[in-house]
């Protein structure tokens, strides 16, 4: 099991928090969840609020034309960034996991309800497409792939929705990942309040709304 297991802070108790607690071990923190859990805006505001580098799998992994790197070649390009003393690195991606985790102090985990994510993912569909939004390397979503094909990250979610929730435990009871911390956010409204209890500049609610959906 993971060396130190730290729930959310919930909404409810968060105001009464006076002073931020000191975490002087999470300086690498590998950011996890089903798709549409809003992994990539939150490892923004994380790595914002502490000042360290901020690590999009996506964006290493997707070249033009929606082609995902070889695994030699994603894991070549990923490790220059994992060299640094200091990350927030965000993505599921099980051919590189050993190499984030291994470095990682902390993982956190955005454990949200399916209808939660579902609605998320809706949203960020329809905000993407409707302002034709470059992701990474050109590419751009599209309502046809989203709504109508096999490749649709609706589909995906509810097919690994249930897979991840029972993976994510087991990978972090296996012995070489002991040394992690984990985090675990259950709602959205608790991963706020948790990075309100962070040292480094507030997080920009407004901002965290908009664009974790």
């Amino acid at each position: 099991m993971p060396a130190h297991i730290d729930q959310c802070i919930p909404a409810s108790i968060a105001s009464e928090i006076a002073e931020p607690p000191n975490r002087p071990g999470m300086q690498r923190i590998s950011v996890v969840g089903t798709t549409g859990s809003g992994k990539t805006t939150f490892a923004e505001r994380l790595a914002g609020r502490l000042g360290y580098a901020h690590v999009e799998l996506d964006s290493i992994h997707w070249g033009p034309g929606w082609t995902p790197l070889e695994t030699d070649e994603f894991r070549r390009r990923l490790a220059p960034h994992l060299a640094a003393e200091s990350w927030v690195v965000d993505g599921n991606y099980g051919k590189v996991r050993d190499l984030v985790w291994a470095r990682a102090d902390t993982v956190v985990w955005l454990d949200y309800s399916l209808a939660t994510i579902m609605g998320r993912l809706a949203l960020r569909t329809y905000r993407r497409v409707a302002r034709r939004e470059e992701l990474w390397n050109g590419n751009r979503e599209h309502f046809r792939v989203q709504l109508f094909s096999r490749d649709s990250l609706f589909l995906w979610a509810l097919r690994t929705y249930d897979r991840r929730r029972r993976e994510i435990p087991e990978w972090l009871s296996m012995p070489a990942y002991a040394h992690l911390s984990l985090v675990r956010c259950q709602k959205p409204e608790e991963a706020k309040d948790w990075l309100r209890t962070l040292p480094g500049e507030p997080a920009d609610d407004t901002v965290i709304d908009m664009k974790d959906l």
